[in-house]
Order: structure tokens, then sequence, then C-alpha cells
């Protein structure tokens, strides 16, 4: 008689089964919606195989990976990602001003062939068997798997994630500590939304979830802020007379930075503050 599958088993499996179609429209052409949206579900994706991973820590220790052949196809979609958010600054700042930056779109649209044949060449080297090789590794973790257990393992992760929290709750926070914030908070989202699903009642309060969801949004202007001044300044780099209207953007995406990081941190300093007792 075959084990009981965990309770959360088919909430990985329609992730990927959509994951998979969405792997197989990519293989067709490289769209950046698509991409996109693959992204966000091999966000949960790995995330599942991390917490079989903490299920099954005692037995198969730290080689215990079954996401493993998806992390180079995640970071080159997470590139288009970060592309598009550049890309949209640009589009903004000229329908704001009413100008064109001319040299800036061309460096764009340069990078945007290199990162979506990257990521073409990727998914259509791969094959469905590793879609089929991953599902049935997780079936097989996910077997004999009582809801208890599965709780036990969200609870150590979101722990680790507030232990992260814990360093930063003094001091400055830097771009890494704001970026490690946003994607933890994703992620504790994610695991409770797990623990709601087995019927456990969540670990923060709901006025507690509404502080995380409304830090985690707004994070996303400075972590949009954060790409489009790298970008822009990867761009300037090898330019040392750049016209006066890259320097101004240049000057203004700085000055957006520093009031959006301090905003940032404000807030994740009062969050930490209730969460972290």
């Amino acid at each position: 008689m075959q084990a009981k599958v965990s309770p959360v088993f088919h909430l990985f499996e329609a992730q990927h089964q959509e994951a998979k179609a969405l792997f197989l429209v990519l293989g067709k052409q490289i769209k950046s919606k698509k991409a996109i949206e693959l992204l966000g579900k091999m966000d949960f994706l790995e995330l599942y195989a991390d917490l079989m991973a903490k299920v099954h820590f005692d037995i198969e220790g730290l080689n215990f990976n079954i996401f493993s052949d998806f992390k180079q196809m995640k970071r080159s979609l997470r590139k288009i990602h970060h592309f598009k958010l550049a890309e949209k600054s640009l589009n903004d700042r000229e329908l704001k001003l009413g100008i064109k930056f001319n040299g800036y779109r061309i460096h764009l649209d340069k990078y945007k062939k290199q990162i979506y044949t990257e990521a073409f060449d990727l998914i259509v080297g791969s094959t469905l068997k590793s879609w089929d090789d991953f599902h049935d590794k997780a079936l097989k973790a996910s077997r004999g798997i009582k809801p208890l257990t599965v709780n036990t393992a969200v609870n150590q992760i979101i722990q680790e994630e507030l232990e992260f929290f814990q360093q930063d709750k003094k001091g400055p926070m830097d771009s890494k500590a704001l970026k490690d914030t946003f994607e933890g908070l994703r992620t504790i989202i994610m695991l409770e939304n797990l623990l709601i699903h087995l019927g456990f009642n969540p670990i923060f309060i709901t006025s507690i979830h509404e502080e995380i969801a409304a830090l985690k949004d707004n994070l996303k202007p400075w972590y949009s802020n954060q790409l489009s001044l790298q970008s822009l300044t990867h761009f300037l780099r090898d330019k040392p007379e750049a016209g006066k209207k890259y320097l101004d953007w240049l000057k203004e995406l700085k000055e957006q930075k520093i009031n959006l990081a301090s905003q940032a941190e404000k807030h994740a300093h009062g969050l930490f503050e209730k969460i972290l007792r």
C-alpha cells in the first residue's frame, strides 16, 4: 500500500503544471510576460523544494535539492524581469520629458537580445523529462508526510527568515539588506498561505500580515529604482562625456534611491519591532 501524499502536494502539482505549460510556450518564442509568469511559478516550486529538503534533512542532509536542475533557468528569467523594469523606467522618462534617450535604448535593446537568446537556448536545450523528473521527485518526497511535519518545517524556515531580520533590526539597512527583506517577506507570505491551507493557524495575526504585505509593496518602487540605477550606471560607465539629460536622470535616480531606501528602512524597522520580540 502506497503512503499517503502530503496535503500540500496538490498545490505544488497545480503550480508545476502551469509552469510546464509556460515552459512549452516559451520554447516557441520568448515573451517577457510569459517569462515573468514562469519566474513567479518557479519561486513557489523552489520554495516547495526547500520545504521538502527541510522535512527530509535528518535522512538526506544537505544533498537533498530537487530544484537544482532549474536554478540556471530561473536566474535567466530573473534577468528578463530586471530588464523589463529598466525598460519601463526608460519609457516613463521619455514620456515624462518628451525627449529620446536613443543611446541608452540601443544599449538596452542589445542587452535584451543577449538575455532573451540565453533564456531561449536554456529552454530549448532542456526537455519535458526534466519537468517530469522534478514532479516525480517532489511526489516521492511528499509521501508519508503528515500535516504536523509540514507545519514544523514551515515554522523552521520562517524562523530562519526572522533571524536574518533580527540582524537588520537596529542598524542601517544597505541595498542587500533591503533586497533580502523583500525576498524574505515574499517567502513568509507563501509559507503562511501553506499553513492556512493545511488548516493551521498562521504564525502572525491579520494586522501583521497587512503590514508585511504593505512593506513588500513599498519595497517594489525601491527595487525598481535600484535596478534602473544599476542599468543606467552600467551604460554611462564607459561614457565619460555623457549628455546633460543622462546626468540629470542619474542624479534624480540617486536622490530617489536615498528617499525610497529611507522610507523602506523606517517601515521595516517598525515591522521588525512588532514581530521580533
